[in-house]
């Protein structure tokens, strides 16, 4: 498929599939098209050419709530409405589920609360979420996600903005989703962390998917230098054994 916003490509000429059940890192360099690639997942943008397929079906044939029953998206910096409790943003994840016909019930309750517990805010549930701490903000829109019980979560860049504890915090929930049988796909900046956190990576730059596959067979020293300009050696990470980026000196200060 090829993605713009009325101007040049911002996707250009993208084939890929979403492994069912994998816990996918989109990464790439600044501008490469990752964000706009997952909202075109997410039904949020349209292609120019080409389609997005959700079970057999192009995405934009399905109406936007039977969609949203199967694809839910956590975007950049989404903004909470004042005053809202944490469970009240978190029934907002049922929405999709409901019609002039079914409205709320017994099943809601339960996603709900299966939501706040599995992300561990249960406790929070009336607290107020502008009052909540960077990383608890993020596991109630986490949560809120969850309780669209959808088959595929996309996350865009969901570590932005929290400090090193709360992003390993959020990755290690997501791989526990993941575990769980869930199918996640999420932007990420950082190297070292899509290898640790990821079963499948696609790496992209100037619109193109350059390669994609586990991390162990992706990430290699020339291919880091291809797609980030970085040149650097890829060892075991000494706790996990996933590949590990080590930067080489910058030569442009005269550092060797």
């Amino acid at each position: 498929m090829t993605v713009s916003y009325g101007g040049d490509p911002v996707v250009r000429d993208v084939s890929l599939d979403i492994p069912q059940g994998e816990l996918t890192m989109i990464i790439g360099p600044n501008g490469c098209g990752k964000s706009t690639l997952i909202k075109t997942l997410a039904r949020i943008m349209k292609p120019e050419r080409g389609q997005v397929l959700l079970h057999g079906r192009d995405i934009w044939s399905y109406r936007g709530r039977q969609a949203a029953r199967h694809v839910a998206l956590l975007p950049q910096n989404p903004v909470a409405p004042d005053g809202i409790t944490v469970r009240g943003l978190v029934r907002r994840g049922r929405f999709p589920h409901h019609t002039l016909l079914r409205q709320w019930s017994p099943d809601d309750d339960a996603a709900i609360g299966f939501a706040l517990e599995r992300t561990g805010l249960h406790d929070l549930a009336e607290a107020q979420a502008g009052e909540l701490s960077g990383g608890q903000r993020q596991r109630a829109w986490i949560a809120m996600v969850l309780a669209q019980q959808t088959d595929l979560l996309l996350l865009d860049e969901p570590t932005t903005f929290l400090d090193i504890a709360h992003q390993y915090d959020l990755l290690e929930l997501c791989r526990e989703l993941h575990r769980e049988g869930k199918t996640i796909v999420a932007v990420l900046h950082d190297l070292n962390q899509a290898a640790r956190f990821a079963s499948h990576l696609i790496v992209m730059k100037d619109g193109r998917v350059v390669t994609q596959g586990p991390p162990s067979q992706v990430l290699t020293p020339d291919l880091v230098a291809e797609a980030f300009g970085l040149a650097c050696d890829i060892v075991p990470d000494p706790r996990t054994a996933t590949p590990m980026v080590i930067p080489h000196a910058s030569l442009a200060h005269g550092v060797r």
